[in-house]
């Protein structure tokens, strides 16, 4: 019989498992990693225009750039069509560990979810196991944004940081929000880690089995 369990450890650990599941995918999607250095869109010149900077931003596989015959339009999506065309083999190898990290992040959120019906498979508690996934989420996230600095020294970087740009010096760009956040994932997926040990003393505990014994099927605890 399902015995739908809440405790607040075991629910903070779920929201928290869903959110960092979801921070690591925007950011991995975004366009805005770095923040190319300042400069006006030519045609943008012109009496009446909006010559007003802007900083181009460039991602992992997509960029933004200003467009348009008043130069006022921005212009979002991927710079390569395919994996092979991707700024360079650091960031290649860098968006395969960051996918592959958002992948397991994806799947433990779900899992998160049922685990507040179903606390365990085959004898083993889904709360460990989703805690050593996101242990290893982590690991390969971890890997995925060393390796991204080492990109920076590409042809395409280049054009929007200048010639300076170097593998772990981005010269005139600034790292964007997309990059911070991705990190502030990283530190949260090792935080879910701890969590998942948490949420399931939470949900064996004597309370939950006395809960349990009485019959009751939905039982939520402070």
């Amino acid at each position: 019989m399902c015995h739908v369990i809440v405790t607040c450890r075991s629910m903070l650990w779920t929201l928290l498992s869903i959110i960092v599941a979801f921070a690591e995918l925007i950011a991995f999607m975004s366009p805005d990693w770095l923040l190319g250095y300042p400069r006006i869109d030519p045609s943008a010149s012109g009496a009446g225009v909006d010559s007003e900077e802007y900083r181009p931003s460039l991602g992992l596989y997509s960029r933004c750039l200003r467009i348009g015959s008043r130069g006022v339009g921005v212009s979002c999506g991927p710079y390569a069509g395919t994996f092979g065309e991707v700024a360079s083999g650091f960031w290649q190898a860098a968006m395969l560990f960051l996918a592959a990290g958002t992948l397991v992040l994806g799947v433990v959120a779900c899992i998160s979810i049922f685990s507040l019906c179903f606390q365990s498979i085959m004898k083993k508690s889904l709360f460990n196991i989703c805690g050593l996934l996101q242990a290893i989420a982590g690991l390969l996230l971890m890997v995925g944004l060393m390796l991204y600095p080492g990109g920076w020294g590409s042809e395409k970087v280049k054009s929007y940081c200048g010639s300076e740009a170097l593998p772990f010096r981005p010269a005139m760009c600034s790292l964007g929000w997309a990059f911070y956040a991705a990190i502030g994932g990283l530190l949260a997926t090792f935080l879910c880690s701890v969590l998942s040990a948490q949420a399931e003393i939470a949900t064996s505990s004597d309370k939950v089995q006395e809960e349990i014994e009485e019959g009751k099927n939905l039982i939520c605890l402070l």
